[in-house]
């Protein structure tokens, strides 16, 4: 029988929270820093993220290749520290681990999560090029079979491919889908999502991965009018590698979003001001200069800068920042000093980094 996601963890993600991408913590001999990878877990917790996305892009997808076999390992440690957490939290985590490849290594993905206390499955269709949509919803539908799945809408840039709206359409009526983290960087094929869930009825929780977009992803309404009946969907949350830094302004920002999305009358102008800055960062971080080729490595060097890890190595030596990317990074640390939570990660740094 299938696992289904608990009622108390539901109605978290269907509200809507800051749920980032976990990095990769590295030492310089490129293997897993447990304690600085623990410390990260434990940031993004005294931040205010309501969830933790692990094993998933920016954790690196190489951690499965057998010559490292870090994608348990890593699953385990941060595990072990929501499930400390929440002994203390009014509400619990949610838990989300990724799951790629074709269907026999995503259904065994699925199996090690479950295992692990893994609420939800966060399912990247990357490896499933040669499919068609028929197929393709095969795929996620026996995946569905094991653990509750959040759709992943992943930008060809880094890998992912283009999804048609009756994909969506179809995906939505798989019973166990409980989220859609939509990543497209394309307005277009965002909109395909939405209106998608919204022609299906069901209560998905919809997620913005569009780091390019983060606030008018989610001050946004949108209005379809279906049949005899008006639906409204919003973006209430976000599951986003961007927000693997500067987590705790991010969990600031969301409570910001969802007070404006509340408003009926208009969405502040210092708001729609911060959309622009953000995505300014966002191109500085993921080095959208080069085609994201630096994505994974200007997080590291954010979270470097704050003393939370050592370097930037990432498992292939070759991924490294872009040409200019540093001083892109720097220009937009001084440009939006308020966007930062340096001062936050000093006070608490120590405290994380302790065995």
């Amino acid at each position: 029988m299938a696992r289904r996601l608990d009622s108390e963890v539901h109605e978290v993600l269907r509200r809507g929270t800051v749920i980032p991408a976990h990095p990769l913590a590295l030492t310089a001999e490129r293997r897993l820093d447990e304690r600085r990878q623990r410390a990260l877990t434990r940031y993004y917790i005294a931040a205010g993220a309501g969830g933790l996305a692990v094993g998933v892009h920016t954790t690196q997808f190489a951690i499965r290749d057998p010559q490292h076999g870090l994608f348990e390992p890593v699953l385990q440690l941060a595990a072990e520290e929501m499930e400390r957490a929440d002994r203390d939290r009014v509400e619990p985590l949610i838990r989300i681990g990724g799951i790629c490849g074709e269907t026999a290594q995503a259904v065994q993905e699925a199996e090690l999560l479950a295992d692990l206390g893994y609420g939800a499955g966060l399912l990247s269709l990357a490896a499933l090029q040669h499919c068609d949509d028929n197929g393709l919803l095969a795929h996620c539908r026996r995946v569905g079979e094991i653990l509750p799945v959040v759709g992943f809408y992943l930008q060809p840039a880094v890998g992912g491919r283009a999804l048609s709206y009756g994909f969506w359409r179809e995906f939505a009526e798989i019973e166990n889908v409980v989220a859609i983290k939509i990543a497209p960087f394309n307005r277009y094929q965002t909109l395909d999502v939405v209106r998608a869930v919204a022609e299906s009825g069901r209560d998905i929780a919809l997620y913005t991965g569009n780091d390019d977009n983060i606030v008018m992803d989610l001050v946004t309404p949108h209005v379809f009018r279906i049949a005899q009946r008006t639906e409204t969907r919003r973006i209430v949350g976000g599951l986003l590698g961007h927000w693997a830094v500067w987590t705790r302004r991010a969990t600031e920002l969301l409570q910001e979003c969802q007070a404006a999305a509340c408003d009926e009358r208009i969405v502040p102008k210092s708001l729609i001001q911060r959309s622009s800055e953000i995505t300014d960062c966002n191109a500085a971080f993921f080095d959208a200069a080069h085609h994201f080729a630096g994505c994974i490595a200007g997080l590291h060097e954010v979270l470097r800068h704050q003393g939370l890890l050592e370097g930037i190595w990432c498992l292939d030596p070759k991924e490294t920042l872009g040409p200019g990317q540093l001083e892109e990074i720097n220009r937009v640390y001084d440009a939006y000093p308020h966007l930062n939570d340096d001062d936050f990660v000093r006070e608490g740094r120590d405290e994380w980094l302790r065995p």
